[in-house]
């Protein structure tokens, strides 16, 4: 009959043995010393200077002092000596200052973490997963990087993104406060669309690529183009802001036929274009001039255009072009003038266009 049992290797008390309660004692040393393992570091090969009752390590490799020849095996300090406790195939300890669990499988101690995780119906890191939410993560910094030619990869990282079907919806949804302020993706078709919203249920689309050809659509960028049906009258010698009634496009709605001005809407950079076009009242004789004027006083610097000679009615015509930085609320106006006769500037031909380009 054996005088230990056969996994902890507890001392048995034997028949007519005198003393039993050594041998007792000394189980229930190495049952609290093994039961719920957990040992305080993995790594040292000596023994601490000043180890505390029932401390317990697993003795690292080339082990010395009263550690030697105890690499891997579980030390534990007790009525000050250490014990050696060899470990067993299925042991489980705790590395405190690591919060590790390994198990030893009879060569070694190794960790319980999988090296491939399959088909989980929940993943939560740092939080809880749930079923509208299988994969979970709280924290405050993630990294994906390539795996490197030097550790058997190709250098490059790719993250895949798939829905089933066109019409279907993928993409990222960033939130403030989980609502939702912008979607970058492909929603609802395989056009890219970059769209953004204040109240997390009005959406506009701040950017679209078309998929089949890569044209950058972009449906709210303030711009307009006005005209006028009517010939504008304008008399001698004085800056006349040119009437335009009507309009070919007008987003953001940022031109007012009812006052001429163009107001923008955002800060920024904008390129504005006009046609005046002459038209005779009285004289060919007259001199024309057209330009772009900012919150009604200040004549945009390039915008100013001029023409001396004797014109041609409804064929001499002005082109202005120019940019120009604006913050929000700033009104743009196009001027016309006339010296020495009066005359029209002609209906249908006569434009103001602009759009916000930075």
């Amino acid at each position: 009959m054996s005088d230990a049992t056969s996994h902890l290797l507890l001392p048995y008390i034997l028949a007519a043995q005198a003393q039993k309660h050594v041998t007792h004692n000394e189980a229930l040393r190495i049952l609290d010393g093994l039961v719920q393992l957990s040992v305080l570091d993995r790594d040292l090969t000596a023994p601490p200077a000043s180890p505390t009752d029932g401390d317990r390590y697993i003795v690292g490799s080339g082990a010395t002092g009263d550690w030697a020849g105890w690499d891997l095996n579980v030390a534990l300090w007790t009525d000050g000596a250490w014990l050696r406790l060899p470990p067993r195939t299925g042991w489980r300890a705790w590395v405190e200052d690591e919060g590790l669990l390994l198990v030893y499988d009879g060569g070694g101690w190794v960790g319980t973490t999988p090296a491939a995780l399959q088909n989980i119906a929940l993943l939560g890191l740092g939080t809880t997963a749930d079923a509208s939410n299988p994969f979970s993560a709280k924290l405050n910094a993630a990294l994906w990087t390539a795996k490197t030619v030097a550790e058997g990869g190709t250098g490059d990282l790719f993250y895949t993104m798939n829905k089933e079907a066109a019409g279907d919806d993928l993409g990222l949804t960033l939130q403030t406060g989980f609502v939702t302020k912008a979607l970058v993706g492909l929603f609802g078709s395989d056009r890219f669309r970059l769209a953004v919203s204040a109240d997390g249920s009005t959406f506009f689309d701040g950017l679209s690529v078309d998929n089949t050809n890569g044209i950058v659509d972009q449906p709210q960028l303030p711009r307009f183009k006005a005209w006028t049906n009517y010939d504008n009258y304008v008399g001698v010698g004085a800056w006349t802001k040119i009437g335009l009634n009507n309009t070919d496009y007008n987003d953001q709605g940022c031109f007012d036929s009812g006052t001429n001005l163009f107001t923008a809407p955002v800060d920024g950079t904008y390129l504005f274009g006009a046609t005046l076009l002459y038209k005779i009242n009285a004289s060919a004789t007259a001199r024309m001039r057209g330009r772009l004027v900012l919150n009604g006083t200040t004549e945009i610097r390039g915008s100013l255009g001029e023409i001396s000679a004797t014109h041609v009615s409804l064929a001499t015509a002005i082109w202005l072009q120019t940019m120009v930085p604006l913050t929000a609320g700033d009104t743009v106006e196009l001027q016309g003038y006339f010296r020495v006769a009066d005359g029209y500037f002609a209906a249908d031909h006569t434009s103001f266009w602009g759009c916000k380009i930075g």
